[in-house]
């Protein structure tokens, strides 16, 4: 493990929603609110929840600022952003435990809407990143027509798709061209 394990569901869980975007496959797998109900679930972001409208017109505005994130490729612009994060939230982090997690850091209260959340835990899990200089683990997908984004954690950083499914694709379209030139 290269993190804490809250850093790294964090980092995945950023990742994740960034690749909701419509610009990522073609279709918004954030467009509704039973859908934002399946990934708050799926990625287990405990809290408060208003479940209206409002949250998810949040939640979807705040991708499109979380994937400038991941592709900022200067370290100084990356910390301004996680500052600003961090201050427009008036965050505090604060070790807690709860459900089946062990102590981590919140920086935010329970309460605080959840794109709020979403984006302190994903400042917080870039904090990590910046301070142990980790910040070219963050990756984009190396299929072809993929631009899906992903957080390496692989010890040699050799991961170089962003699902099983573009690496496969990957994999047989290699195949496939090996075959028709023998």
């Amino acid at each position: 493990m290269l993190f804490a394990h809250d850093t790294e569901v964090a980092l995945a869980g950023t990742a994740a929603l960034i690749n909701t975007l419509p610009e990522i496959d073609g279709s918004d797998q954030l467009g509704d609110l039973d859908a934002l109900d399946r990934f708050v679930q799926e990625w287990g972001w405990t809290g408060s929840r208003t479940n209206d409208a409002r949250e998810l017109r949040e939640v979807q505005a705040l991708r499109h600022e979380l994937l400038e994130l991941w592709l900022e490729p200067d370290d100084e612009q990356v910390v301004g952003r996680l500052n600003h994060l961090l201050r427009e939230a008036g965050a505090l982090p604060q070790l807690v435990r709860h459900d089946e997690w062990d102590w981590h850091l919140h920086a935010t209260d329970a309460s605080a809407p959840l794109a709020v959340r979403m984006a302190v835990e994903t400042a917080m899990a870039f904090v990590d990143l910046v301070r142990t200089g980790e910040l070219g683990r963050r990756e984009v997908c190396g299929a072809d027509a993929c631009d899906g984004v992903y957080i390496d954690l692989s010890r040699n950083r050799s991961r170089r798709y962003c699902s099983v499914t573009c690496g496969n694709r990957m994999a047989v379209a290699a195949y496939r061209a090996r075959k028709a030139t023998s």
